[in-house]
This record gives structure tokens, C-alpha cells and sequence, in this order.
């Protein structure tokens, strides 16, 4: 039965208009995007299955799951993000004192020799676990590879960075990024979060989301310039990616955030890119816990 347009409500029709963008705009570009993905990753793959073949200890962690390559992140259109997951963390300790703001060291656990870790050539005489170092064995290995895999006519290493940067095609940017796991733990400076007495997220869901735990990246930031001289090429970045995307399953979190990504390329995409997916994505959260109803 057809209802008189004057009979629908406002809100039906927004409701309407809402899903009538997400079938005609929002679903069209995560299709173009899975595309995309699928196709950067196959060269990504490539080239890293040449540096393990080079340093076996940097071992491809970029692998589908579920329809989902794992640590892969959507920067922008052109832009994404690979995190490479590192083996063997359990011979330091974990360090967060506050001295460097959104990151912390890894030193050699007392009684440890550095003979027993594995990336013994990267530990400084005062025994942290050197972050700039890695990467620069990892941007070496990245270069060679690029050189010897069969895309090598289509991709080429970003100059003049430390970070580990592929141009594809002349069009796509990917950066990939050497990072520890850390499970059941979490930093003294993100122990503010959650805000007490707020009904989202639920301590159910906080208590899994610390269980699961967060990233540390080796990559430059311009909040540790200057910060500790002594340690800050050696500091590795925290990293809640996991933690976020889990607190965004669940209602219409990640529809929003999707109509809100589909909205930024077409109408914010500006010079320098001053508004990115994770401002989003920050942004939708706060609101979340200010508005918990509408989650």
C-alpha cells in the first residue's frame, strides 16, 4: 500500500535518504576500495615475501582473514597503511612513564642477556629495543626487494623518508610499518580511558578491549621531537587501531563512520588533507560516549 508523501514523517524520510546514500554512494566506493585493495596487497605481498626471503626475522604478517587483510589500514582512497608484526617482544619490559607522550620503550628485562633476543643487533647500549634502528634495516631490505620483485615496473620505494613508503601505479601509497603486538596489557598513559561512570562502552566490553591490547609502531611523529633526545629515534609509537575498530562493532557505528568517510572524499578533499579518516573515526567515538543512547 502506498503512503501519501505528506503522511511520512521527518525522520522516515531521513531514514530513507540516509539509506538511500549508503546503497548509491557509500556501498559503490568500499567496492571501488576492495578493488584496490585487492590489488595493492597482491604487490605488497610480493614484495614482502622477498624480504623474508632476505632476513627470514621479518616475517609477512599480511594475510586475509575473513574477506579482511590483517593490519592493513584505509588511510584514504590512495593511501593505506600495513602494519608488519614482529616476533619475539617477551625478552623486554614494556616502559610507559610518561616522558614521551603516545609512546614507550622496550628495555631489556633485568637478567636478560642480549644474546637471547632475537634482534639483538637492535638493542642500544642501554638496552632498549631501538625503533629507528629496525626500520632501517627494514627500509634497506624493502629497497632491495622492490629491485627483485616481478612488479618492480609498477612500484618504487618513497625517497628521502625513513619510513617505509610504496608508490603503486604512480597513484597509491602504501606505507608499511614494523610493529610489536601487545596483548593483556595496558599503557599507564591511555589509563584515563574509559571516562568513569559513562554507559558507553560497557565495562564488558572496555575490560575485552584492554584484554585484547594495542600496537607499537615504528614510525617518525613530530610530538617526540625534542622530547628526550636520549631515546626518542629508540620509542615506539602506541597504536589502539584493534581497539577502536572493536568498539565500533555494534549498532550503527561503522555505518556512520563509513557515510562519514563517503562524505570526506567528496566534499573535504582539500590541500595537505587536513581531515583525515582518523579524525573521523576519533570524532564519532567521543560522540558515542557524549550521546550513549545512539550508538
Amino acid at each position: 500500500m502506498l503512503v501519501p508523501p505528506d503522511m511520512i514523517t521527518v525522520q522516515s524520510k531521513t531514514i530513507f535518504q540516509i539509506n538511500k546514500y549508503y546503497a548509491e554512494k557509500v556501498q559503490v566506493r568500499m567496492g571501488n576500495i576492495a578493488i584496490v585493495l585487492r590489488e595493492i596487497c597482491k604487490i605488497v605481498q610480493e614484495v614482502l615475501r622477498e624480504v623474508e626471503v632476505q632476513e627470514p626475522r621479518f616475517i609477512s604478517s599480511l594475510v586475509e582473514c575473513n574477506g579482511r587483510f590483517e593490519g592493513l589500514e584505509v588511510i584514504s582512497p590512495t593511501a593505506f597503511e600495513v602494519v608488519l608484526y614482529l616476533n619475539q617482544m617477551g625478552v623486554f619490559n614494556f616502559v610507559d612513564d610518561g616522558s614521551l607522550p603516545g609512546a614507550a620503550v622496550l628495555k631489556l628485562s633485568d637478567g636478560r642477556k642480549r644474546s637471547m633476543s632475537l634482534w639483538v643487533e637492535f638493542i642500544t647500549a642501554s638496552g632498549y629495543l631501538s625503533a629507528r634502528k629496525i626500520r632501517s634495516r627494514f627500509h634497506t631490505l624493502v629497497a632491495q626487494a622492490v629491485e627483485k620483485c616481478p612488479y618492480r615496473d609498477m612500484v618504487k620505494l618513497v625517497p628521502d623518508t625513513t619510513e617505509v613508503k610504496l608508490r603503486i601505479r604512480e597513484r597509491y601509497t602504501v606505507q608499511i610499518t614494523p610493529a610489536f603486538k601487545c596483548t593483556g596489557i595496558w599503557p599507564r598513559s591511555a589509563a584515563h580511558w574509559p571516562i568513569l561512570n559513562i554507559p558507553w562502552p560497557h565495562p564488558a566490553l572496555v575490560a575485552e578491549v584492554k584484554t585484547e591490547g594495542f600496537d607499537l609502531l615504528s614510525k617518525e611523529s613530530v610530538i617526540l621531537q625534542g622530547k628526550n633526545a636520549n631515546v626518542e629515534g629508540d620509542a615506539w609509537l602506541l597504536h589502539f587501531t584493534e581497539a577502536e575498530n572493536r568498539l565500533l562493532q555494534g549498532g550503527y557505528r561503522k555505518r556512520c563512520l563509513s557515510i562519514l568517510k563517503t562524505l570526506c572524499d567528496r566534499h573535504l578533499d582539500l590541500p595537505g588533507a587536513p581531515i583525515g579518516y582518523y579524525h573521523l573515526k576519533t570524532l564519532l567515538l567521543y560522540e558515542c560516549e557524549k550521546h550513549p543512547r545512539e550508538t
